[in-house]
Parts: C-alpha cells; sequence; structure tokens
C-alpha cells in the first residue's frame, strides 16, 4: 500500500476534511509511528515501522484525526493537544473504518485477546456491583447521621478514610440505579447526566460499546467539577497567557525593527 491509496481509504472515512497530504518517509522511527503538521497539513508516516498494512492504517488514521480535529476545532489546538475531543474523532473514525473494512480490530479477532477481554469485563462488572453495594451502604450512613444529628462528611473522611466528593459520586451511582455492567468509571458518567432521557442514552452508548469520549461528546457530558482539576486548568490557562504575552511582544519589537 503506497501513500496515494493511504490517503484514498482516509478520505472514504471523511471527504468533507480540508486538503492534506501523506507522505511515507520509507524510514523506521524508534520514537513515533507517524506525526501531523499542521501548517503543511501533512501526515507523515515511517512506514517502515510497520509489518503489516493494517498496523500501518491505524496510525494513518491517527493522524487523520489530528487533522480533522485540528482543521475543525473552533478554539487553537497543538498536535500535542490528544484532548476529549480528539479521541472522540480518533474513535469514530475507527469504528467507521472497521464498518468499511479499512482497518481490522484484531482485538476481536485474536482468541487469546477475546478470553482475556471476557475476564477483565467480569471484573468491571463485579466492581461496578460492588460501587453500587457501597453507595448504597453510604447513603444508609447518611440517613443515620442525619437521624442522630451528626457529620456525615465528618464521617466519611475521618472514619472510612473515603474522600468526600469520591462518596458522593459513589452515593449518585447507587441512588439513580445505573447499571453496573459498564464499570465504575462508566457508572460516574452516567450519573453526572441531569437529564433522565440523556442519562438512559448514555447508559445505552456505553453498553453498545461507545468509548467514554464518544459518550462524553455526544451528550455534552459535563466532568464533575473538582477544586484540583480546577486549579489545574488555571495554571494551564495562567502559563499560555504568559507565553502569548510574551510572543506578543516579540513581535511588537520585530513590528517596530522592520519599520525602521
Amino acid at each position: 500500500m503506497n501513500q496515494d491509496q493511504v490517503k484514498e481509504k482516509l478520505l472514504q472515512l471523511d471527504d468533507t476534511v480540508d486538503d492534506f497530504t501523506v507522505v511515507f518517509t520509507g524510514k523506521k522511527s524508534k520514537k513515533v509511528d507517524g506525526q501531523y503538521h499542521p501548517d503543511k497539513r501533512e501526515i507523515i508516516i515511517h512506514n517502515k515501522n510497520f509489518l503489516d498494512d493494517n498496523a500501518l492504517m491505524y496510525t494513518a488514521i491517527h493522524e487523520f484525526a489530528h487533522h480533522v480535529h485540528f482543521t475543525r476545532s473552533p478554539v487553537p489546538i497543538t498536535t500535542r493537544a490528544h484532548t476529549s475531543q480528539f479521541w472522540n474523532i480518533l474513535h469514530q473514525l475507527l469504528f467507521r473504518a472497521e464498518e468499511k473494512g479499512i482497518y481490522i480490530n484484531r482485538f476481536h479477532e485474536d482468541e487469546q485477546f477475546i478470553a482475556l477481554t471476557a475476564r477483565i469485563k467480569e471484573f468491571l462488572a463485579s466492581n461496578g456491583h460492588l460501587m453500587k453495594d457501597l453507595g448504597s451502604l453510604l447513603l444508609e450512613a447518611e440517613h443515620l447521621c442525619i437521624a442522630r444529628d451528626m457529620c456525615f462528611e465528618d464521617y466519611v473522611d475521618r472514619v472510612l478514610g473515603l474522600h468526600r466528593t469520591a462518596a458522593r459520586s459513589i452515593m449518585r451511582v447507587s441512588a439513580l440505579d445505573v447499571r453496573p455492567e459498564m464499570g465504575y468509571e462508566n457508572m460516574k458518567t452516567v450519573a453526572n447526566i441531569r437529564e433522565p432521557e440523556k442519562r438512559k442514552r448514555a447508559e445505552e452508548a456505553f453498553l453498545e460499546g461507545k468509548s467514554s469520549d464518544m459518550v462524553k461528546a455526544e451528550l455534552q457530558v459535563r466532568e464533575e467539577d473538582s477544586l484540583e482539576r480546577l486549579f489545574s486548568e488555571k495554571r494551564r490557562i495562567e502559563r499560555t497567557l504568559e507565553t502569548l504575552a510574551t510572543r506578543l511582544v516579540e513581535i511588537e519589537r520585530r513590528i517596530e525593527d522592520l519599520k525602521h
């Protein structure tokens, strides 16, 4: 398979994107299998890294997802922006590629992986059931605290050694009777959706095999705020503003130099 054939297959996944090029380096790379250069709209593939075309196509689709993300995002991004939106785009493209026979998901064909996946999913479901039962016990403890005029948060934090935010998430999963087959992390995502109809659709999407990023993007799920996450985002924005301010000063200086 050559680079023109790869581009043709990628366009079968989405033919409405801005034009781009696919370049085979003809080399091996120990660092990466591929790269995307947004300034050139160029997908680079180190084609000597792969034993077969299927593995090569996975990398091509990954880099193509960067192109789709970069050219359609309403906010500036970089090639390193593996955001939730990027993963949603990638997973959508991969599912489409599997349906069209452009990419083969070998996790569904390898007997050892099929058996291992079944075992892991049993643990995810078991953990979901356990966390749901734990939520019921925590709700019982909260009711008892109310009856005794005692502080539930103090009980959770100091007696149980469980952070109160985590406890609330577990309790919400139990109170909303979220199905445990999807595993606890996905149960939390479902439980954070306020509208019952959206919550039901998210639950169905997870059980159909959609990824967490796909479900969040489809239903625009807002992840639960935490003080730590908000401070982290604040620091990231502040660093970005500092970088932009420094760049602005540099550009203004260069403009003045050119004027004179």
